[in-house]
């Protein structure tokens, strides 16, 4: 009976493994022609080492080959069979062994023996940096199963076809994720989504038991963040950020690129989960704190860094971007003017610095432009050369035309044909528009062409070209609204702050001090809508703090002492009529009047100054 329901365990085993051909591969090619004397596997809890062992051992015992599986205790070297297959799984619970195994068990192993190490995490250096081991070791790591070796799993699970794709997208192609959240599928049937039973079970087997609090805190920012660096960690935890790092960066199931410390997809994902529904009120503070400094690293980044800056934070809203690595951005050399399409030719000849090229990084072959077109005066040339910077220009004037010292900007891209569909190009292409909008100054209308259903917020006007007014809706303001609504549709970002021209601004300041002395009706001035004090918590209040330091500024100039005064007995000391303010100024009315009217103008003049650069004018 028993050896029954061996042969049916070990059937079921044999039906549940997919795809792993290339370690097989190398197995079968060390089982036989003896090239590897250790093959290392690595990989995080959960990804299929003990199953790929057994079918080692099944490989092994097909070709007549003894197995013999270690534990913890090994065995005597010299008992080893000539052509014995050793198998050691789970060895990361005996990881201070691994300077014994390797400078004393395996070199007394038999010659012709076949030894394979799994644990999850990888060899010690001093395997690769000693030249002994340089012909006899191979290291393994395995990674997820690709999606069709997925999509074969579920298949022999019986998993229904409505919930493959939830299934899929929470899983990826981690195998014990797959047969866990399987079984669910196959109980419960209907469209799949992971409860927090499973989402328990997978933390406790692949992630296990954290050190303290301060560690779980970190792990989550790590899972929550696109990439983690040391400096991230810094927000949170001042003093002992470095420690954490440090203890992130050796964890089995935490890899790192150029950018930083990333962990496995369903870690992430199994943590994210797990936060949301155990603490929504921290995980709340954490996004936000999160999302702060990541969107101060798209202000600050380096040039070259912006399109990384832009996709960590467009992650914190929209989850991970399909993918880097395949393509690079760089500055338009002077010897690839060749490619360029007549459109993009005749603008390099006037803004050369605009252009990005993008190469594919396997063949460093050119794929793409894309340009960043400051405008700030409409050229009849221009428009008749660029459509695109036409329609541009006549949405701009037909609704709120530029002020003194504000531009346009209209994102050009160029794709070659074989790459117009591919995501991770437009995304990158994309990143850099962001990053310009949210890194310019005065900037007043953006225009982005971008091939998708909705971008950011912002609103389609002709088919693909996304507009957004950064004077109604400033970077600070679009980014406080990804923070509250992370998912948001078409329109989100709908107009806050008024868009005044000159004339109008100046009515409304005329306006706004003859309410001075009555506060609650300053509230009524659609100063209180620009970016003078719109994001003050009280506007209004603020509005009458700023002209009355506006006011006060003119005593500072002996040239405008006589404007100060009048100003002030007229708007600060409530005087009823200007006849009463120039006698109590001691001045005939006409030079009171002239006064006044220089000293409006002054004051006109300074707060049109902060509305456009933020700075009051001295």
């Amino acid at each position: 009976m028993s050896g029954s329901l061996g042969r049916r365990l070990r059937a079921a085993r044999e039906t549940a493994f997919v795809g792993r051909e290339e370690e097989l591969a190398l197995f079968t090619t060390a089982l036989y022609s003896g090239a590897r004397s250790v093959l290392y596997v690595h990989g995080p809890g959960g990804i299929g080492k003990s199953a790929l062992l057994r079918r080692f051992a099944d490989e092994a015992e097909t070709a007549g080959r003894p197995v013999a599986v270690l534990d913890e205790c090994l065995m005597d070297p010299a008992a080893c069979q000539d052509d014995a297959v050793l198998l050691f799984d789970g060895f990361d619970r005996v990881q201070s062994l691994e300077g014994w195994l390797r400078e004393r068990f395996l070199p007394r192993v038999p010659a012709g023996a076949l030894a394979v190490i799994a644990g999850r995490n990888p060899p010690d250096v001093r395997w690769q940096a000693d030249p002994a081991w340089a012909g006899s070791l191979e290291v393994l790591p395995l990674r997820d199963l690709r999606a069709a070796d997925a999509h074969t799993l579920l298949d022999a699970a019986g998993v229904p076809a409505e919930a493959r794709e939830p299934l899929l997208a929470f899983a990826g192609g981690h195998p014990l994720a797959l047969l866990l959240g399987a079984a669910v599928a196959a109980k419960d049937g209907g469209r799949w989504r992971p409860d927090q039973d499973l989402v328990a079970e997978l933390l406790d087997q692949l992630v296990g038991e954290l050190p303290s609090a301060a560690h779980r805190r970190a792990l989550e920012i790590c899972a929550h963040a696109y990439t983690t660096t040391e400096d991230l960690l810094r927000a949170a935890f001042p003093e002992d950020a470095g420690t954490l790092f440090r203890w992130l960066r050796r964890l089995p199931f935490v890899e790192s690129s150029g950018l930083g410390l990333f962990p496995h997809g369903v870690v992430r994902r199994l943590l994210e989960a797990d936060l949301r529904w155990r603490d929504p009120e921290a995980y709340t503070v954490m996004h936000e704190r999160v999302h702060a400094r990541v969107a101060d690293r798209v202000r600050t980044a380096s040039d070259a860094d912006v399109p990384g800056a832009v996709a960590a934070l467009l992650h914190l809203h929209h989850g991970p971007p399909a993918g880097d690595g395949e393509f690079q951005e760089e500055a338009l050399p002077q010897a690839e003017a060749g490619i360029l399409v007549q459109e993009a030719a005749f603008w390099v000849e006037r803004q050369p610095e605009a252009f990005r090229l993008y190469r594919s990084a396997g063949t460093g072959e050119p794929v793409a432009l894309s340009a960043w077109l400051r405008l700030t005066e409409l050229d009849e040339e221009e428009l008749a050369a660029d459509p695109v910077v036409a329609a541009a220009w006549a949405h701009a004037r037909a609704t709120t035309p530029l002020r003194a010292g504000e531009h346009l900007a209209v994102s050009r891209q160029w794709v070659l044909p074989p790459y117009r569909g591919n995501s991770q190009l437009l995304e990158l292409i994309q990143w850099r528009a962001l990053g310009n909008c949210l890194r310019a100054e005065r900037l007043a209308w953006s225009y982005i062409e971008a091939r998708t259903e909705r971008y950011h917020g912002m609103r389609d006007i002709s088919g693909g070209l996304y507009v957004h007014d950064w004077r109604a809706v400033p970077a600070r303001a679009w980014l406080e609204q990804m923070v509250k609504r992370p998912a948001s549709g078409p329109g989100a970002a709908t107009a806050r702050l008024a868009v005044l021209s000159r004339d109008e601004f100046a009515d409304a300041v005329r306006r706004a001090l003859r309410r001075l002395p009555r506060p609650d009706e300053l509230a009524a001035s659609p100063l209180t809508r620009t970016r003078l004090v719109a994001e003050e918590q009280n506007p209004a209040t603020a509005l009458g703090d700023l002209l009355r330091q506006a006011i006060g500024d003119l005593s500072e100039d002996p040239r405008s002492v006589k404007f100060h005064r009048a100003l002030s007995v007229t708007f600060l000391c409530g005087t009823p009529t200007q006849e009463l303010a120039a006698e109590r100024l001691g001045i005939p009315f006409t030079t009171y009047r002239r006064h006044l009217a220089a000293g409006i103008e002054r004051v006109c003049a300074d707060l049109w100054h902060r509305e456009l650069y933020g700075t009051s004018r001295r």
